[in-house]
């Protein structure tokens, strides 16, 4: 057939519009012809009607419009329309028999439309432009769906109904609440969604860095927003808090889209009275089954959607079928790999396993199907025969370790309900049975993990390492390559990767088989973590590291951590995959996992501690529809046999405006995602990258969010009407107000902080602990509490009454909480007792003229002075004063989601004692730090980003550019530290501090690459010329300073004096090193590299002679020997008795966060 004039043809391209500027022009007159031979209708006015779209047109104007065809010509224009074919052929004539409906003729009642023979045409109708002086009609909606029949409902169009002219029927519907971006000229008009953004996967399960999507990738990078979230997909759940509904799927199975498999969710859009439903992920149409059909109500929502949790919340679990399995589900399995050399017998580690399984067999998961191994190890390994039948086990060595085998088929792995007697006797022995003749010194992990592989292959589940020495025999064999002149150097990440390629291969091998590996570590020398962490790491396991393992004060520690990990829910033989929407794409994975193919996650065991984090990264220029749809599924093994897969989709909407997606930004889960971002960049760079790649993102969030809304001409950010004030003067947004304190803490952190003090196996851990955290726990890892215990009132550690604000309280029973201070060693006394804990470790330091009756009750002593602080051990409970600390001390460690309580651990340090003190320093993130990047107090920092982002600001201290350069970026790029005689970011300049530098001055004020004095402060102390670097120190403490000259580098930081704007105060530390100062603008000389660190940490395994006891307490993990002079002895500043010290003023900065508990 031949086309009809001024009739429109466009062919649609993934279901989306074509841009509108391409349309056809409107014939003379502005109106489409009635057909040829037809006569125009009364009053010369002649047209199609135009086709009903999601809104009415606009009125005509006067004299012009739509008219209703001329009579008795449908026929003859039925006939026209049906020889029509976008594909080149011809359309067969329309059936004999009653009259169809068509565009002229309304459609039989209740028969709706009927798609067309062969499948929809791909093709659509454009309405005609509007007559002169009309505002332009409405984009056009996409179509799938070419209907046959164009006939309105019987009594004329003012009614679209679903499927009319390809429309769906949630898009006859009112728009999304959030509405569409403006449309350039020549881009396709995104769909118009009715999203439910009230349905959300809950806060425990799931957090979005920000609340909105930016619209074009182009705005997704000028706003430097990490876009993207944190999962924890099997986190407990409170009791107040609604639990994760279980589906049992029907007859038709869980519903999925057929081309990207998408479980179906609250969120995709039912058409054709629900017997179609386009996935919200791919865009394709999928059909209903009939067994799961249901109408649609007067919004075009399906009527049961109350009824089913998938249609109508945001998580949801299914049943999963027969076809979802690959094998029949397996027995929970446990296989426990235990070091017996003579450091794990002397230590009592090996005593506080037995003991910790053994209180943990009745608890373990599995309802009488679980299954229980053991395999020991020292020079050779040791196979155990745990058959039902023996009255004790049977132990078989293998000392072959290149040609291991298997010495028994059977009964090495039982079943612990019919073994029960000869596992328990076992465990009971088993202190004992190494305790005569250990070997010292010699381990082979490689073989004995070879071993229990072979064991459980064909099982899969969770293997438990217990490991205390320096594996060096059979395969895995590492040596001891520490090297402390690597220590704050570029090669120093070479210490943080493994040379070895053996454990990340085996760990693999672990993954196919479905077993993870929890490894437990109890270090008194170095121990390579950075090569023994690739088996958690890569079979979704966990990592725990005990330095210098004291049965007695870290013992009941690592038992409830054991028997946590023992008897917690597990998800065995899982895998999980997360989806979005056409248009982004999933770019990065953070967490403990080992990826199949390129999005599958492997994780063959999954529990409430397992985190991931992901990127969010634009896969187009501009985003085609106005909502994001992230799924992640989860498809596991429960321990009672029966296969799941647990569901969580969450909508995002899309936004063209920075200030809205500033607004929606969540600063602690952007927090989090920031230091798992860093932590694969550090790795990867090293960690001064990884510093400066932290604080830049601060930087450039709050110049973006200070900046506002932005204008794009010609691909160039226009600033907007607000753009000629100060942006260093405006305020933070309320919900970014703490993005630097964080940041600064991150940068703080034992994992990404500077120095010669942090041991490599001491930073593994911390990296490992960070990038396996919740939001929560990250929060608190990077930036701990620290109370007052002194001034504890007499309602502290007691149930808080009603209505008491809830970041007072903690715990399950809403423990009473002492008063909360900020970080800075501004707020400690000599007659106080301060307790910080960053939710791992918890450090109780103890001023010199605390008040004798609390130390009494707290210590059993009146004073520690002269006390051998080994032999010190915190009271919990006792006297009315010890029974409440004790009560704050296990609130602090209560989830009210999580039926597990971590037994806390409290170090005592003393006023004075150097080395501990030392490392309690490193938790005051206010204060200045001794580290490249460090040396900013909180203060300064809040300075630099402000003067940071402003357009007419000073430079600020280290980070700004030079004229021309952008705005925040450190000279040379984000990618590494800034070359010599540059300012670089905040610290010394030209890369870290040499070896023996630790005791150096901080960079005074006013110097290159200090920090410039915060606002409202007086002018800053006199130093060496502008370029110029501090002179190196005589070494780290001495008496005190004269006012005005600088604090020693790595002192600590300034005590409290006058408020801001008043003279300088003394502060403790070294005095000035004497000496000719550098040339301009290179650092200090370096000094004779020290020697490795003596302490009593490393280095010496427990004493050979002896029963066996504890090892000696170290007084640090890695930290160096006692410096010279008594700068860290030196006693903070006393005050008035019977307070907390006020907090110093802080300007026109955001407070930290003591609310940060909520």
């Amino acid at each position: 057939g031949q086309p009809i004039k001024g009739i429109e043809y466009r062919v649609t391209m993934s279901g989306f519009p074509p841009p509108p500027n391409q349309r056809y022009p409107p014939p003379p007159g502005g109106q489409f012809p009635p057909p040829p031979g037809a006569p125009a209708p009364a009053g010369g006015q002649g047209g199609f009607p135009p086709p009903q779209r999601q809104m009415a047109p606009p009125p005509p104007a006067p004299g012009r419009g739509f008219a209703p065809p001329p009579p008795g010509q449908p026929q003859q224009l039925n006939q026209a329309m049906g020889n029509m074919s976008l594909q080149g052929g011809n359309r067969a004539p329309p059936p004999p028999g009653p009259p169809q409906p068509t565009m002229f003729t309304p459609a039989a009642p209740g028969r709706g439309f009927a798609p067309p023979p062969g499948g929809p045409a791909p093709g659509q109708f454009a309405p005609p432009p509007p007559a002169p002086g009309q505002p332009p009609a409405p984009a056009a909606t996409p179509q799938f769906n070419q209907p046959s029949s164009f006939g309105p409902p019987a009594g004329g169009m003012k009614q679209a109904q679903p499927g009319f002219y390809g429309a769906p029927a949630a898009q006859q519907r009112p728009a999304a609440p959030a509405g569409p971006p403006a449309v350039g000229p020549g881009q396709p008009a995104p769909f118009q969604e009715q999203v439910d953004f009230s349905i959300q996967v809950p806060k425990r399960l799931c957090r979005f860095t920000a609340g909105k999507i930016p619209q074009t990738a182009t705005m997704a990078t000028s706003s430097k927003v990490p876009v993207g979230g944190i999962l924890r997909p099997m986190a407990p759940c409170a009791d107040e808090a609604e639990d994760v509904d279980v589906v049992q799927p029907g007859n038709a199975g869980i519903i999925r889209c057929k081309k990207c498999r998408t479980y179906i969710n609250a969120f995709v859009m039912w058409m054709e009275n629900g017997r179609r439903w386009r996935c919200n992920i791919c865009a394709m149409l999928n059909e209903c089954p009939s067994t799961y059909f249901c109408h649609l109500d007067e919004k075009g929502q399906r009527r049961d959607k109350d009824q089913r949790p998938e249609l109508s919340k945001g998580v949801v679990e299914f049943v999963a079928p027969a076809e979802y399995m690959v094998r029949p589900p397996q027995e929970p399995s446990y296989f426990f790999v235990l070091d017996v050399t003579a450091t794990a017998v002397r230590s009592g580690m090996l005593k506080s396993a037995a003991k910790a399984i053994l209180d943990s067999l009745d608890d373990l998961p599995g309802q009488g199907r679980t299954k229980i191994g053991f395999i020991t190890f020292d020079n050779s390994v040791h196979y155990y025969n745990l058959a039902p039948d023996l009255s004790a086990p049977q132990m078989m060595v293998v000392s072959d370790l290149k040609e291991l085998f298997v010495p028994l088929p059977d009964h090495l792995l039982v079943n612990l309900n019919e073994s029960r007697s000869v596992v328990e006797a076992f465990l009971e022995n088993l202190p004992e049975m190494f305790a005569k003749r250990p070997v010292v010194s010699q381990s082979c992990l490689g073989p004995a993990l070879k071993a229990a592989f072979t064991v459980m292959k064909q099982i899969g589940g969770k293997m438990c390492v217990f490991q205390s020495i320096l594996p060096m025999l059979g395969d895995g064999g590492l040596r001891a390559r520490e090297n402390q002149s690597f220590m704050g150097t570029p090669n120093e990440i070479k210490l943080l990767r493994s040379e070895v390629p053996w454990y990340k291969e085996t760990a693999i091998e672990f993954s196919r088989q479905q077993i993870s590996v929890d490894m437990f570590i109890f270090p008194y020398q170095y121990m390579d973590l950075a090569a023994l962490s690739e088996l958690p790491k890569y079979t979704a396991g966990t990592l725990n590291s005990y330095v210098a393992f004291n049965a007695e004060t870290d013992g009941p520690r690592f038992e409830t951590q054991l028997n946590k990990a023992l008897t917690q829910p597990i998800a065995f033989e899982a895998v999980m995959r997360i989806r979005c929407t056409k248009g982004m794409r999933i770019s990065n994975f953070y967490g403990n996992f080992f990826i199949r193919g390129t999005d599958l996650l492997a994780l063959p065991n999954c529990t409430s501690d397992s985190v991931f984090g992901f990127d969010l990264a634009h896969d187009d220029q501009n985003m085609p529809s106005q909502v994001v749809t992230v799924q992640a599924a989860l498809l596991y093994t429960s321990s009672t046999g029966e296969r799941r897969i647990r569901v969580l989709t969450q909508a995002l909407p899309v936004t063209s405006l920075t200030s809205e997606l500033i607004g929606s930004i969540d600063q602690e889960a952007i927090c989090s995602l920031l230091s798992k971002q860093a932590l694969d960049l550090g790795i990867k760079t090293g960690i001064d990258n990884a510093r400066m790649r932290m604080q830049q993102t601060c930087v450039d969030i709050i110049r973006n969010a200070k900046g506002g809304d932005k204008r794009t001409v010609s691909g160039y950010s226009v600033p907007g009407p607000q753009a000629g004030q100060d942006e260093g003067e405006k305020e933070i947004p309320e919900n970014l107000s703490l993005l630097p304190l964080y940041t600064l803490a991150m940068m703080k952190n034992v994992a990404f902080r500077g120095g010669t003090d942090v041991h490599p196996d001491e930073r593994v851990q911390a990296m490992y602990t960070l990038n396996s955290m919740w939001v929560d726990q990250c929060r608190d890892f990077i930036y701990p509490k620290m109370f007052a215990i002194h001034g504890m009132g007499p309602e502290v550690g007691l149930p808080a009454p009603e209505g008491t604000d809830a970041s007072n309280v903690a715990g399950r029973e809403g423990t009473m909480l002492p008063q909360v201070v900020n970080l800075s060693i501004d707020r400690l006394t000599s007659d106080g007792i301060f307790l910080v804990d960053n939710g791992l470790q918890m450090s109780l330091w103890v001023g010199r003229q605390a008040d004798p009756s609390v130390q009494q009750s707290l210590f059993g002593v009146a004073s520690l002075e002269g006390v051998d602080m080994n032999q010190i051990k915190v009271n919990m409970t006792g006297d009315d004063f010890a029974t409440r600390f004790g009560s704050v001390l296990l609130a602090l460690r209560e989830d009210p989601a999580d039926e597990f309580v971590i037994a806390p651990k409290v170090s005592v340090v003393r006023e004075g004692d150097q080395h501990m003190e030392a490392r309690f320093f490193w938790f005051l993130i206010e204060d200045r730090a001794s580290f490249q990047g460090g040396t900013h107090s909180y203060p300064e920092f809040m300075q630099f980003v402000n003067s940071a982002g402003g357009p007419g600001g000073p430079p600020g201290p280290g980070g700004a550019p030079p004229p021309g350069g952008p705005r925040g970026m450190p000279p040379g790029g984000m990618g590494g530290p800034p070359p010599p005689g540059q300012m670089g970011p905040p610290g010394q300049m030209g890369g870290p501090p040499p070896p023996g530098q630790m005791g150096g001055p901080p960079l005074q004020h006013g110097m290159m690459g200090g920090p410039p004095p915060p606002r409202g402060m007086g002018p800053p102390p006199p130093g060496p010329p502008r370029g110029m670097a501090p002179p190196p120190p005589r070494g780290m403490g001495g008496p005190p300073q004269p006012t005005g000259a600088p604090p020693a580098y790595g002192a600590p930081p300034p005590a409290p004096g006058p408020p801001m704007g008043g003279p300088a105060p003394s502060r403790m530390g070294a005095p000035p090193a004497r000496g000719p100062p550098p040339a301009a603008g290179m650092p200090p000389p370096p000094r004779a590299a020290p020697g490795p660190p003596r302490a009593p940490a490393y280095g010496a395994p427990p004493p050979r002679g002896g029963p066996p006891g504890p090892p000696p307490a170290p007084s640090g993990y890695g930290a160096p020997p006692p410096p010279a002079g008594s700068g860290y002895g030196a006693p903070p500043p006393r005050r008035p008795p019977g307070g907390v010290a006020p907090p110093p003023p802080r300007g026109n900065m955001p407070p930290p966060p003591p609310p940060q508990y909520r």
